[in-house]
């Protein structure tokens, strides 16, 4: 299992890694090509535009394994340990049934508006409805891997290379 995580993390950090690049090239080459030659890519913006709709439901899942989403603990820390845990095993379940929501139904919207075509490329909206339900998803395997820690030991998982705090500050 251990493996399976450690692919599936670095998969999805790889992920967001590229789809921030590509986005980044496209943001300044338009920017170039428009104060250079007063000539935009027309494409640019709304593929950039999809591009954060992608980069916002894939990102949703390595966030709270870090534990980098807003939370309100006040109750939780009021509260006796096995009312704690209790609390904690209700908000897993709320989480995970909001995952498959997710899911499920952004693929039935996803099929919706499959027949629904992009303004600049032309493609279909499908194509970037598709982030929700991968990215929920992908939420909920990252929840899932977590979820037992959570729920017992209010412990989120660990990363060197992100501070969940310090990234919820700003």
């Amino acid at each position: 299992m251990k493996t399976f995580e450690r692919y599936f993390v670095a998969t999805n950090r790889w992920m967001l890694i590229i789809m921030l690049a590509v986005m980044s090239v496209i943001i300044f080459a338009n920017v170039v090509l428009r104060y250079s030659t007063n000539v935009s890519i027309e494409w640019a913006e709304e593929v950039a535009r999809h591009l954060m709709i992608w980069l916002t439901f894939i990102g949703c899942g390595p966030v709270l394994r870090y534990g980098g989403h807003i939370a309100v603990e006040n109750l939780q820390d009021s509260l006796p340990r096995p009312l704690a845990i209790a609390l904690r095993a209700f908000i897993a379940v709320l989480l995970t049934g909001l995952f498959v929501f997710f899911t499920w139904f952004g693929i039935d919207y996803m099929d919706r508006t499959q027949y629904q075509l992009t303004p600049a490329t032309q493609i279909s909206f499908a194509y970037i409805y598709a982030a929700l339900p991968i990215g929920a998803a992908m939420t909920l395997i990252h929840w899932l891997l977590i979820v037992r820690d959570y729920v017992f030991d209010r412990k989120f998982a660990a990363d060197a290379h992100f501070d969940a705090t310090a990234s919820a500050s700003l």
